[in-house]
């Protein structure tokens, strides 16, 4: 009902309907695909946190849409919360291993497939955790001994751990130093600032082809003080203004209909 009450192709804060070409070139995602874009030829580990909401798994999205793929291979990993063995077969599932053996053959069977795509095939592997924070130390530690290859001279893989702040207190414990030590980049999200949200907002709205007079300043001005920079929040809330001001029949968002948007978020 609200496409066609404000002139829309489709919710433009609608996160299964984004597009990677459509994304918005926060400072938080310039900086990330900067330091991937570095990342996937120095084959080193990346971490990357943020709040939950921030876009990281997006940003990964845009860098593996961007990827030559005769050049480089990039696996996503979203299995965070299992064991080491578990672990270790989900990573073979994404090389095309078979499971067979223990962690040890799994081990060696990983390393020599890494060493093969680096050197044989010239398509080194990009391997993507994301929700890193779940991880178990026995993972963690284990992820340190597959990057050592030739007397840990050479990295045969890049590997990017994305999760959530308390990621970065777990990488500081000492039986984590050798792998911190391994850290090539390391960036923390700060959010969307004000100039930022407002962009984000008409950017979103353009994108489906919509007027910037269906949002007032004084509408903008509320939605940036609520969301404190995440844009999740402010999807969320946008995506109930636009049906909330349709039933009230407000050709352009104000601040009321944004009001109204966060207490009905509140509730819900």
């Amino acid at each position: 009902m609200y496409n066609s009450f404000y002139g829309i192709s489709h919710n433009p804060f609608d996160k299964q309907l984004l597009r990677e070409k459509d994304c918005f070139e926060s400072g938080d995602a310039k900086i990330m695909m900067n330091r991937l874009n570095y990342l996937k030829d120095t084959r080193g580990i990346g971490v990357f946190t943020a709040p939950p909401g921030m876009g990281k798994s997006f940003c990964l999205r845009c860098f593996e849409n961007s990827l030559n793929k005769n050049i480089y291979q990039m696996k996503y990993i979203c299995l965070s919360t299992i064991s080491v063995v578990e672990f270790y077969k989900e990573f073979c599932n994404q090389l095309g291993l078979e499971l067979k053996g223990g962690k040890t053959v799994m081990f060696k069977a990983i390393q020599e497939r890494l060493y093969y795509l680096y050197k044989d095939k010239k398509q080194p592997l990009i391997l993507a955790v994301d929700e890193a924070q779940y991880l178990s130390n026995g993972i963690l530690q284990d992820l340190k001994m597959l990057m050592n290859f030739k007397y840990d001279s050479l990295n045969c893989f890049t590997l990017i751990l994305s999760g959530e702040p308390v990621l970065n207190r777990t990488l500081e414990r000492q039986v984590h130093e050798a792998l911190r030590q391994r850290i090539t980049i390391h960036y923390s999200f700060q959010g969307l600032n004000p100039d930022e949200v407002i962009a984000y907002v008409r950017h979103k709205i353009h994108v489906a082809g919509g007027a910037e007079s269906i949002i007032g300043d004084d509408a903008l001005s509320a939605i940036t003080g609520y969301c404190k920079g995440n844009p999740r929040i402010i999807d969320n809330i946008m995506t109930t203004a636009l049906k909330a001001g349709a039933q009230m029949q407000k050709t352009t968002i104000d601040s009321d209909v944004i009001l109204a948007a966060v207490n009905e978020q509140a509730l819900g």
